[in-house]
């Protein structure tokens, strides 16, 4: 019964109120306390067996659910939460301390799941229909999530929700959580300062991203950045931050603007800096030339296992965008551009940890010339599941070292000495 009238209350509310659900001036407490003063006067209009408790069950739901993100409400506001991952209304997985579970939460059907997905799209430019069941979009909070709907999804709405994780604001914050130790902070802090240009590469959900962001925070406030991403992630502090995102194929199929686009147009903005969020194609080969020609201290993101993937990774997308190139050519590119790859990974006990921060230090015989200055070696797993191991100094120093002197950033070189 309890449902029956809350899908009558749900009703009652889109049909009767829905200007007043959608009108933007409304602060977040002042919705939550119009929905709930409308809820109440529903509820207690019928005679019946409700008890006070159903009632209060009910206006706690529809409120999440109007003015939030419905059953997933809980889950957005619990800070052990870093992913949500639903799949169809009635399971919801949750990944916390690196371990994925199911969570217990349940919408009470598709549809309820359906109007959950149209919040989250509201405020952006972004849709989802049968003839665009996929998008991505970041909520006001910075989260990052994924959707793909029927036909494509068999088993319901699909949504993947990657948090916005609040609390790591700062080098110092990717330290105590064990992801890089002091000398691979202080060193990641003065290659940023010095405009070393940086590609930060690991797999999906290995952290990459926000190391990036983290670490961006430290680009000197009276610089122009640009961030040029797919999906808007990048929340940077400075002052004179342009930020741009591109734009998909409309129905029509014409008005797509790719990274590319954007890359290129970006060059004429008079950029301090470029942050592109993800190297994906054929603006892979504009960043290199473009770094080659002055534009130092750009910061990017690929997906690659390992920092020589890195390497294979950039040479297919230049070779496969038909652009007249040589492997040649590519490797003196990418050499003469790139100066650091910093790897991240997701361990089997779930926790992220920089595992390689390697220099690009030239050619040898036509190949580019990988060498780690810091790694992380895993020496074991305990019974607790919890990985074992040490973050080290290689005794190798960059061959860049030029560069902090030139920019006036302090490192004491005694943080290379080789463990």
């Amino acid at each position: 019964m309890a449902g029956d009238l809350k899908d009558r209350i749900r009703q009652n509310l889109v049909s009767q109120y829905s200007v007043l659900l959608t009108k933007e001036s409304l602060g977040d407490e002042d919705l939550k306390k119009t929905i709930t003063r409308i809820l109440e006067d529903i509820v207690n209009r019928p005679r019946g067996s409700l008890t006070e408790q159903d009632k209060k069950r009910i206006i706690t739901e529809l409120v999440d659910e109007f003015a939030g993100l419905g059953a997933i409400e809980s889950l957005m506001q619990d800070s052990s939460v870093t992913d949500i991952m639903i799949n169809g209304p009635k399971k919801i997985y949750v990944e916390r301390g690196g371990k994925k579970q199911l969570s217990g939460v349940t919408f009470d059907n598709e549809q309820q799941l359906m109007w959950t997905v149209y919040k989250m799209l509201a405020s952006t430019r972004h849709h989802v229909d049968e003839t665009t069941p996929y998008t991505d979009v970041s909520l006001k909070d910075g989260s990052r999530v994924n959707i793909i709907i029927s036909p494509l999804a068999l088993d319901g709405p699909t949504v993947t929700i990657r948090k916005f994780l609040k609390e790591i604001k700062n080098a110092d914050d990717l330290a105590a959580l064990g992801t890089l130790d002091k000398r691979m902070s202080d060193f990641l802090i003065a290659c940023i300062r010095a405009k070393v240009s940086i590609i930060f590469s690991g797999a999906t959900g290995s952290g990459k991203t926000t190391t990036l962001g983290v670490l961006s925070g430290y680009i000197s406030n009276d610089e122009r950045i640009i961030t040029i991403e797919d999906t808007a992630e990048l929340h940077l502090n400075q002052d004179h931050v342009v930020r741009l995102e591109t734009r998909p194929k409309g129905i029509e199929g014409t008005g797509e603007v790719t990274i590319r686009d954007l890359f290129k147009n970006s060059l004429r903005m008079r950029p301090g800096r470029i942050i592109l969020g993800e190297i994906r194609s054929a603006e892979a080969l504009d960043m290199l030339q473009a770094m080659c020609s002055g534009h130092l201290g750009s910061l990017a993101v690929i997906h690659a296992a390992t920092p020589q993937e890195v390497i294979y990774r950039l040479e297919t997308m230049i070779l496969t965008s038909g652009l007249p190139i040589n492997l040649d050519a590519i490797h003196r590119q990418i050499s003469a551009a790139v100066n650091l790859i910093v790897q991240q990974e997701q361990l089997v006990d779930g926790s992220r940890k920089i595992t390689h921060i390697t220099q690009v230090n030239g050619l040898k015989d036509g190949q580019v010339v990988l060498e780690d200055i810091f790694c992380y070696d895993i020496e074991g797993v305990d019974a607790q599941d919890k990985v074992q191991g040490r973050f080290r100094a290689t005794g190798i120093k960059p061959a860049f070292h030029h560069l902090f002197k030139k920019r006036n950033t302090d490192l004491a070189p005694e943080i290379f000495n080789k463990d």
